[in-house]
């Protein structure tokens, strides 16, 4: 069968459904510096019409032993799109999967979702680890 003929395949399929936040040592941890970074192409599903909301998230964080890899963020980030989820839920979600997997020493995720309804939302959470 020519290559052109077969079926989809479900690369990047599986990815994101086995996607998980990953970490890399942090190669400056003895200094405070901010990472900022931007998914302008995040989608999940309206919870009540199931039509699919789109939203730039933008993560600002200050990494301690710890920094996000970027290719597993991405993957994460794309496994809402078929999620039915509410703009101020997922937002907290990737706000307590992140700091579960890097352990940062402060962190903000905002949510700037497009408008729905002639409403337009945007959604930050914030975490700062408690010093000793």
């Amino acid at each position: 069968m020519d290559e052109h003929k077969r079926a989809p395949g479900r690369y990047g399929i599986d990815e994101i459904e086995a996607s998980q936040l990953e970490k890399w040592p942090n190669a400056h941890p003895e200094r405070d510096y901010v990472v900022h970074l931007e998914t302008p192409e995040f989608t999940c599903l309206c919870p009540r019409s199931g039509f699919p909301d789109f939203a730039t998230i933008i993560i600002d964080y200050v990494p301690d032993q710890h920094v996000v890899e970027l290719k597993s963020l991405k993957l994460y980030i794309n496994s809402f799109r078929e999620v039915k989820i509410f703009h101020e839920h997922v937002i907290n979600v990737i706000l307590e999967d992140f700091v579960a997997a890097c352990d940062p020493l402060k962190v903000e995720i905002e949510g700037d979702f497009h408008v729905r309804g002639n409403i337009k939302t945007v959604v930050r959470a914030a975490y700062q680890k408690a010093q000793p």
